[in-house]
């Protein structure tokens, strides 16, 4: 990931969050209208972030896995190696 992706990344959701949050304050509504929006968009806005780290943290895991697994192929291979033993 490049840093202008990262900063893209945070820009877009800055806006987007600004947008969502602005709309909520000038809808023509009564406030408790407007509070249960911006309760929604906060639930919205933390479950966004607990999923993209739940993804995040299995990809983790399974490239450790993986990693693992190659590691025991590989000293197999090098213990069992058939062409230098004949």
């Amino acid at each position: 990931m490049t840093n202008a992706f990262y900063v893209q990344s945070i820009l877009s959701f800055a806006v987007s969050l600004a947008a969502a949050a602005l709309s909520i304050v000038f809808l023509p509504v009564d406030g408790w209208i407007r509070a249960f929006l911006a309760l929604a968009l906060l639930y919205v806005v933390t479950s966004a972030f607990s999923l993209a780290k739940c993804i995040r943290d299995r990809q983790e895991a399974a490239s450790v896995i993986s990693r693992v697994d190659q590691a025991r192929l590989d000293k197999f291979l090098a213990e069992h190696d058939l062409l230098a033993s004949r």
